[in-house]
């Protein structure tokens, strides 16, 4: 059976999994139907992949009106800057309602996006539904999506007084406006500026745009109606939207808004340099904290006494500790991202040390309870010493030599607080021994953190758990509802 277009377009475009297309393709397939029983024109769309844009993978539109689309728009790319409820709904998986947002055909829509999630809450396309914005609209107080006041908005344009500049005039965009055979009838005044700058004339109403502007001759030939360019032009950095306004098949008119973003450009090559600086500091970190860890292997091997074993471990598991935040680091894709994936730090933390452990037959469970959580490096380094004690404690003291059990770290979080809890079902204590590790524990927790460490009652083992409230150094994603503890 041949593929269908969606599935083409997203092992094309996209980097989703075969059970993730499959996933679109279930929706797909109930788009006419939310399309008639609507009567809206339903959507879906993916974010490309190695791009910041989306594309229409596939569509249904109602059959009982007439079409706000004159032609398919399956394959076409997504702007941000046109749909901002679509980006909204992938970066934070939440539905959008956007009272205007622009179609690919120019026409304004009331738009609604629904995140389309994977079996693991991963957000792998949106469903669109849009309905046409008609232009007599009327006002009804209270409604919160629609605009108003278009004949006061009207006579102050119209008025030849002075005193009240048009709202483009106050803007720092460029905004250019040619009529259907591309003669320049409107420039605000940064655009007159930018145009006669670039052309060395003055002379510019009702000239002819690609002569004032010879760059701009391709994106006049671009047969998109709506369209986002990303130009560079005599060292200048620009992005162009580009909007055809149409009665029916007739060309009014075109507008084009300019952003000149060449100080921002300049300003993410400072910012790009910088992130590099900090990567090759957090290799310098690492490769130091290995550099340490060799030497106290090497003094191991050289010979000590016995009873100084067990202190050289616990610093090189320490290390350790440390340098594995700064390996999870550096293998994030984004070279900018130094935040820390908590569940990942846990388990490569934890793993290592019950692998060590070849005396006893302990199973690690790690339980994220459907969270993924990321911190800064700096939470980062204090939430991994603290587990590396606490596991590094329950491997010493809870289980006997060739015996098994269990250790279980788990994360469960509200509103406000995350919890870490680390369970084994060993031999448990009466009460907690004064110790250097947990010492570092509680100094961690309490001035680090800005949390609490206790000991919870259990009839097996031991229970440790660690609160600390959630910040703008705590994010959690793909939260599911979680029972305190």
């Amino acid at each position: 059976m041949s593929e269908s277009t969606l599935v083409q377009l997203c092992n094309i475009y996209t980097d989703l999994t075969s059970e993730d297309i499959q996933i679109l393709e279930n929706v797909a397939s109930t788009l006419q139907l939310h399309a008639d029983l609507k009567n809206a024109y339903m959507f879906i769309d993916c974010k490309m992949n190695n791009s910041e844009h989306a594309i229409v993978v596939a569509e249904a539109f109602p059959r009982s009106s007439e079409s706000v689309y004159e032609n398919s728009v399956i394959g076409k790319i997504v702007f941000e800057s046109f749909e901002p409820g679509v980006f909204y709904s992938y970066r934070t998986g939440k539905k959008s309602l956007t009272s205007q947002a622009v179609t690919q055909e120019g026409k304004s829509v009331e738009q609604c996006v629904i995140p389309i999630k994977n079996n693991i809450h991963q957000v792998i396309g949106v469903l669109i539904s849009e309905e046409e914005i008609f232009k007599q609209l009327p006002f009804v107080v209270g409604h919160k999506n629609v605009s108003f006041g278009q004949e006061e908005l009207n006579a102050i344009l119209s008025s030849s007084s002075s005193e009240m500049p048009m709202i483009s005039d106050l803007l720092m965009e460029i905004f250019l406006l040619t009529d259907k055979d591309n003669h320049l009838i409107y420039a605000n005044p940064v655009g007159v500026n930018f145009i006669s700058e670039m052309s060395k004339t003055e002379e510019i109403r009702n000239k002819n745009i690609m002569e004032l502007l010879p760059f701009i001759k391709s994106i006049y030939d671009f047969k998109e109606d709506v369209y986002l360019f990303d130009l560079t032009v005599d060292r200048k950095h620009l992005i162009i939207k580009k909007i055809r306004m149409r009665d029916k098949e007739r060309l009014r008119g075109t507008l084009l808004i300019i952003q000149d973003v060449t100080e921002l450009r300049t300003k993410e090559k400072e910012l790009m340099m910088k992130s590099v600086v900090i990567q090759e500091i957090h290799h310098r970190v690492k490769n130091n904290l290995q550099t340490v860890a060799s030497l106290l292997r090497l003094q191991m091997r050289k010979g000590f006494p016995e009873e100084s074993k067990v202190y050289f471990e616990d610093t090189l598991n320490r290390i350790y500790s440390i340098s594995s935040v700064y390996e999870l680091i550096l293998s994030n894709t984004d070279a900018d991202d130094d935040d820390v994936n908590i569940i990942e730090l846990t388990k490569k933390v934890s793993s290592t040390m019950v692998l060590n452990e070849i005396h006893k037959k302990v199973s690690l469970i790690i339980q994220s309870n459907g969270n993924r959580i990321l911190t800064t490096s700096r939470k980062a380094v204090s939430i991994a010493l603290i587990i590396n004690e606490l596991v590094q404690n329950s491997l010493k003291h809870a289980f006997q030599e060739d015996s098994q059990g269990e250790i279980e770290v788990s994360f469960y979080s509200n509103k406000d607080f995350l919890e870490l809890h680390i369970f084994d079902n060993g031999v448990g204590m009466s009460e907690p021994k004064s110790s250097l590790g947990l010492e570092i524990v509680h100094n961690l927790v309490r001035n680090d953190l800005n949390g609490e460490f206790r000991y919870l009652p259990v009839e097996q083992g031991t229970h440790a758990v660690i609160t600390f409230p959630i910040s703008s150094e705590v994010v959690i994603y793909y939260e599911k509802e979680n029972t305190d503890s």
